[in-house]
């Protein structure tokens, strides 16, 4: 196993990790089938959804590996259009909660009932119990209405009066937020943005986008975004692309290395609080699927670095002082992989 490892990283010239891609590997793991399925998802998105590869391919990777997705971004960008049209490219179960200050747990989670004809209380189940959920606007929710979340994300279940309902799987949340306004919002608390894998921020398209987008739509003459989508993965082959995804060899150089650079952020002078050891695992996952998607069996440093400002976007806060200059997370992250050195 080890030479077969030696001749993979041989063929891989140092500092040309990004065109990865374009080279043939003997894989231990046939990933043929996981890169037709994901080709297949960005052609069906990109019917209708123009530009945003990024965001797409950040939510193929957090579906991939059970993770949840903050999705940020100014109002108009295709934040909750594209979070729908990429669940309806799943056979699989959808459900969309809007968060409003007024909203209650039991909204969510569900509540008993008691049924006159057997005189007992009945579990009806909130529209939380689906495989992708959609939530607008989670801010908006009250703190009560957001900690009922806490469980339902870290351990997939709802426990109700002394009750635990497992979730089906898949089960991942996607939430989006408007970075913008405030008023009528209520502050995530750090523990529930922990169970975030990825905080995606969504930029305004490119000219060349906003004129794509333009035309798109009157070409479209009215028809409806959704009509244009069908589904391509099925929960079976989602389940055995996860399987495959465990299988991605990652030597102790690349934890080491993911090691070094999650360790920095808890000691920068720059930030206030670093990342957690899930920040370490979360991008040990994403990083796994990130060289399966791309037709290897094995990580290398680019897929470290594509996971790491996604996963840490929302898990470091920056010192007042810098804050104050304007500086941003994602600047000090790209920082800190600058200075740790690449494994070879």
């Amino acid at each position: 196993m080890e030479n077969n490892d030696q001749n993979r990283n041989e063929q891989i010239p140092e500092g040309n990790e990004q065109n990865t891609s374009n080279l043939s590997f003997n894989n231990r793991i046939p990933l043929e089938d996981l890169k037709n399925a994901v080709a297949a998802i960005k052609t069906e998105l990109g019917k209708v959804i123009i530009g945003q590869q990024n965001f797409i391919e950040l939510l193929i990777v957090a579906l991939l590996v059970d993770g949840h997705v903050l999705i940020e971004g100014v109002p108009g960008i295709a934040k909750t259009i594209t979070a729908k049209l990429f669940a309806k490219t799943l056979k699989t179960d959808f459900s969309r909660i809007q968060f409003t200050p007024d909203l209650m747990p039991s909204d969510i989670l569900g509540t008993s009932i008691f049924n006159v004809k057997s005189s007992e209380f009945e579990f009806k189940k909130g529209p939380i119990f689906s495989n992708i959920i959609l939530i607008d606007e989670i801010n908006r929710a009250p703190a009560k209405t957001q900690a009922a979340m806490f469980e339902t994300m870290e351990e997939r279940q709802v426990t109700m009066d002394g009750t635990t309902y497992a979730m089906d799987k898949p089960f991942i949340v996607l939430a989006t937020q408007n970075p913008i306004e405030q008023e009528g919002t209520y502050a995530l608390p750090e523990a529930q943005l922990d169970r975030f894998l990825f905080k995606i921020k969504v930029d305004y398209p490119s000219l060349e986008e906003e004129i794509k987008i333009i035309q798109t739509h009157h070409e479209r003459k009215g028809s409806k975004a959704q009509e244009l989508i069908k589904g391509v993965l099925t929960t079976k082959q989602l389940s055995d692309f996860k399987l495959k995804i465990q299988e991605v060899m990652v030597e102790e150089k690349i934890i080491k290395y993911i090691a070094d650079i999650i360790t920095k952020t808890r000691n920068h002078p720059h930030l206030y609080l670093g990342g957690s050891p899930r920040a370490s695992i979360a991008t040990l996952n994403a990083s796994k699927a990130f060289a399966a998607i791309n037709g290897r069996d094995f990580v290398i440093p680019e897929d470290i670095k594509r996971a790491l400002v996604p996963v840490l976007n929302h898990r470091v806060i920056l010192t007042p002082e810098r804050e104050m200059e304007g500086m941003t997370t994602e600047s000090v992250v790209n920082m800190i992989i600058e200075s740790i050195e690449i494994p070879r």
